[in-house]
């Protein structure tokens, strides 16, 4: 790393340019602007999400109380709050979009290896979604109820890092289970569902791609057993059955064969019922694969407490999806290069000491190490942790 390079300008200097000025031409990012390119919004919003920034009007005194540095961290113009309002109303949302999926792609060939926490080869996907409150007077485009607006963002998590592949952001009237609908399947991946996306017309799709999924089932559903296998009751597993749906509407959304595994939590007592389409992974590995989902609850409450995705900088709907996919932006990025570095600290950690250390000028792998800690003594502390 050159000496003096700044924090900051460590942390996106891995970013490719090319790459970025391909995203930027896709969408004419930069067409007929003057001052104030697609890059500078990019480090600007950068720059808020690393350092915790409330507000424009915050954004822009900080940089401007550091108008020396600017130019080390990639700006060629000031930051004012009105133009960077201006550049996030207007500017395509799928610049960053595009952007963020290149980091995916590079993240998940760095993770691939990664444990998964289950005996399993296959890619393990976890999808669900979380709901972000507005205010109804200031987004009256995502109306959710008479007095209340909200969007959705649905996650379509790569359960090794874990790394988001995708994500779709709608108004938040907008049924979850519709989503369904866009996702690309990967043939001999396994999806781990919430029972909110009971849909079997949907779920047949799983077995045209061949693909699998694993959900848990609703009260009221009917089936017709077609065979009983033998389960080591010692582990949880009650019962393992392949059956068929009997009501005739879902027999004709799903003709084909489930197989429905009965599973006790030993720690909680509950009785969890999972039906999938794979018939030849172990009925205890269905549960533990299930139970593999809170990977993707804990990602959407990690990313509401360490990046700005709840008190959004635009009212518009292009505005606040540019601020969402630039703070996907960071989580991935901050995660290749914690993988690339060598990192041992914590995602949350490293984001932490990013925050009050972006103008410094130190190898940022020398500036973890400094953080890290020397006995390593037992942590208690409550908060929520990806890769620790």
């Amino acid at each position: 790393m050159p000496a003096g390079k700044l924090i900051f300008s460590q942390l996106t200097d891995w970013i490719h340019p090319e790459q970025f000025r391909r995203c930027v031409n896709r969408y004419a990012g930069n067409y007929k602007v003057c001052s104030f390119p697609c890059w500078d919004q990019f480090l600007a919003m950068t720059f808020a999400q690393l350092t915790y920034r409330e507000s424009l009007a915050d954004i822009e005194v900080c940089l401007r109380a550091r108008s020396d540095q600017l130019y080390r961290m990639g700006f060629r113009t000031p930051v004012a709050h009105s133009t960077l309002a201006d550049a996030n109303r207007v500017r395509d949302w799928r610049i960053y979009a595009d952007l963020a999926q290149l980091l995916i792609a590079r993240a998940r060939r760095l993770y691939a290896q990664d444990p998964l926490g289950v005996e399993l080869d296959q890619t393990v996907y976890a999808f669900d979604s979380t709901t972000i409150d507005l205010c109804l007077s200031l987004f009256p485009w995502a109306r959710f109820r008479t007095t209340k607006a909200a969007i959705k963002l649905h996650t379509l998590l790569d359960l090794r890092g874990p790394i988001p592949t995708l994500i779709a952001i709608s108004d938040g009237k907008q049924a979850e289970v519709c989503v369904l609908d866009g996702l690309l399947l990967e043939p001999g991946a396994f999806y781990v569902l919430d029972r909110g996306y009971l849909d079997f017309q949907r779920l047949y799709r799983f077995v045209h791609a061949g693909a699998f999924f694993v959900t848990r089932t609703k009260a009221g559903i009917r089936f017709n057993r077609l065979a009983s296998l033998l389960v080591d009751k010692s582990t949880g597993v009650r019962s393992d059955h392949l059956v068929r749906l009997t009501l005739q509407r879902s027999a004709e959304h799903y003709p084909d064969r489930l197989r429905r595994v009965s599973y006790k939590d030993p720690e909680t007592g509950k009785v969890l019922v999972f039906l999938t389409n794979n018939f030849d992974l172990p009925p205890l590995l269905i549960a533990q694969l299930y139970k593999c989902r809170w990977q993707v609850e804990l990602f959407f409450k990690w990313i509401k407490q360490n990046l700005r995705i709840k008190h959004f900088f635009g009212t518009t709907d292009n505005a606040v999806k540019t601020q969402v996919w630039i703070a996907i932006c960071v989580y991935v990025l901050v995660a290749i290069v914690r993988k690339e570095l060598r990192l041992e600290l914590s995602l949350a950690q490293i984001l932490q000491i990013l925050s009050v250390n972006a103008f410094e000028q130190i190898p940022l792998a020398e500036l973890v190490a400094k953080a890290q800690p020397q006995d390593n003594p037992s942590d208690s502390r409550n908060q929520l942790m990806l890769w620790n």
